[in-house]
């Protein structure tokens, strides 16, 4: 009768544990490729904002504030209401509230549509509001020197607030 031989206990042992890894790495890309499809979150950040005097139609003064927004979350997100000062100016609609009648327009570029203001993850966009002198928000009546906070509150329920101080 031959003789038969069975691998070592070592050379097993290292057979189990190399498929072992194998497993737990083929595991591990699968579950971040779904938590990945789960855990979007948005995150809009203001670029920058400033106000520039401007003469509005009619001959008013006013300033044109212009607000530069970047989606760097990795879900997307749109802009659905913006407060000045803490009152809500702009509503979903694209309508002009009344209890900020200070808010003479607001313009997107690039342009929009009507409704909320749409942003991709790693696109920009520039948002002008075009401000009445004198006008006000709430009890604030806007002259120059005095700050305006704008508030941007997206689709997600989150506020991305900035000061610009009018010139």
């Amino acid at each position: 009768m031959a003789k038969r031989q069975a691998i070592s206990p070592v050379i097993a042992t290292v057979i189990i544990v190399a498929v072992t890894i194998a497993v737990a790495i083929a595991v591990a890309f699968w579950m971040t490729g779904i938590i990945g499809l789960f855990t979007g979150f948005e995150q809009l950040t203001i670029d920058a904002i400033n106000a520039v005097p401007t003469i509005l139609p009619g001959g008013f003064p006013g300033w044109e504030v212009s607000v530069t927004v970047t989606n760097r979350g990795t879900s997307p997100t749109s802009i659905t209401h913006i407060y000045i000062n803490g009152y809500l100016a702009w509503d979903i609609g694209g309508i002009i509230i009344v209890g900020c009648p200070a808010l003479f327009g607001v313009d997107v570029d690039p342009p929009a549509g009507a409704g909320a203001i749409p942003f991709n993850p790693g696109e920009s966009r520039t948002i002008t509001l075009t401000i009445t002198k004198g006008g006000t928000c709430g009890p604030t009546t806007l002259n120059p020197g005095g700050s305006v906070e704008v508030k941007l509150h997206t689709s997600g329920g989150k506020d991305y607030p900035k000061l610009v101080v009018l010139p």
